[in-house]
């Protein structure tokens, strides 16, 4: 079993950032990829970034690609989603995750350890 818990939510004008942090506990023993998803009000989880546990591989969705930079600190079992020109569209709840395998995923359904969640508010 492994417990994520993610915090730096909050509210933030268009074009701005923030850094999302992802702290892990539990088996120590386990190599496992993370996964930051989102979630709008009204809409669907949404896939937004992923990196393998070794922090060699990243992959982001095209609608945050070349603006989110996800990373990892595996001494300090903690991952960090940077956020930078931040746009109304970004606003969701964002979800911290492990995935069952160490390589990251796209996929919801291959991470059974959520964070409990944080939201990200991007208005004027």
């Amino acid at each position: 079993q492994v417990q994520v818990r993610e915090s730096g939510g909050g509210l933030v004008q268009p074009g701005g950032s923030l850094r999302l942090s992802c702290a892990a506990s539990g088996r120590t023993s386990d190599t496992y990829g993370m996964g930051w998803i989102r979630q709008a009000p009204g809409k669907e989880r949404e896939f937004v970034a992923t990196i393998n546990w070794a922090g060699t591989v990243t992959y982001y969705a095209d609608s945050v690609k070349g603006r989110f930079t996800t990373s990892r600190d595996n001494i300090k079992r903690t991952a960090t989603l940077q956020m930078n020109s931040l746009k109304p569209e970004d606003t969701a709840i964002y979800y911290c995750a492990a995935s069952i395998t160490s390589r990251g995923s796209t996929k919801s359904i291959e991470y059974p350890y959520w964070g409990q969640g944080t939201q990200i508010t991007v208005s004027s």
